[in-house]
């Protein structure tokens, strides 16, 4: 069987374990970064079809990806939730449901 894509670290050794072989490759870093971003792509699918239970764990996948961007940029998942929480202090979180439908613009009356 093919899969042609990017998998966490400890799964050729549970194929082993299985009693197949796994054909596996080292990425460069530029290819790991291409795959990794197709990777938060596909746990974003699966977030988004998944629920309760499945949804966390699928999250907690998405994370691990984003984990592993950050190490790209010599940060790591602590920095980024850094980040998150100074935007939420600068411009909020999405805890009040807001839906912005437009902006008008302000007229000048003199």
């Amino acid at each position: 069987m093919k899969y042609n894509k990017l998998v966490r670290d400890r799964i050729p050794e549970i194929i082993k374990n299985n009693g197949e072989e796994p054909i596996t490759t080292i990425l460069s870093d530029s290819e790991y970064k291409i795959e990794l971003e197709k990777k938060l792509f596909e746990e974003y699918n699966e977030v988004i079809n998944a629920s309760g239970k499945n949804r966390i764990e699928e999250l907690a996948d998405m994370l691990e990806v984003i984990s592993a961007l950050a190490a790209l940029e010599g940060e790591n998942l602590d920095n980024v939730i850094e980040v998150a929480k100074q935007k939420v202090l600068k411009r909020g979180a999405f805890n009040d449901k807001i839906y912005l439908e437009g902006v008008k613009k302000k007229t000048n009356i003199v």
